[in-house]
């Protein structure tokens, strides 16, 4: 099915209600209801419908961004990694800044 007759086939099967915040949608505003593919792959376009919602614009972006952030967090979580929680020794030089003498070590 080609990329452009999914929008068609989906605006057929579907209500034109945005499938994340409840809106309705006609005339001219349905060039703002998009076809989100569920499994994100544009290419699964079953003539069922199965992998499309109907989106407005708004939620779209906002799927996709929750899934870019998500990507995201996956790439750059280093829980796994052992490292100190502080990089700053607040009492390292606690003994000189007291004016104590360190011990002589021998």
């Amino acid at each position: 099915m080609k990329k452009i007759a999914y929008r068609d086939q989906a605006l057929k099967i579907l209500p034109w209600v945005c499938a994340k915040c409840g809106r309705d949608f006609s005339g001219k505003k349905l060039r703002e209801l998009t076809v989100h593919h569920k499994d994100h792959n544009y290419n699964n376009n079953p003539p069922d419908g199965s992998n499309w919602e109907l989106l407005c614009l708004y939620c779209h972006d906002n799927e996709h961004s929750r899934n870019l952030d998500a990507e995201w967090l996956v790439a750059h979580n280093t829980d796994d990694v052992k490292k100190p929680t502080t990089t700053h020794t607040p009492f390292a030089d606690l003994k000189k800044l007291l004016g104590k003498p360190e011990k002589n070590k021998g």
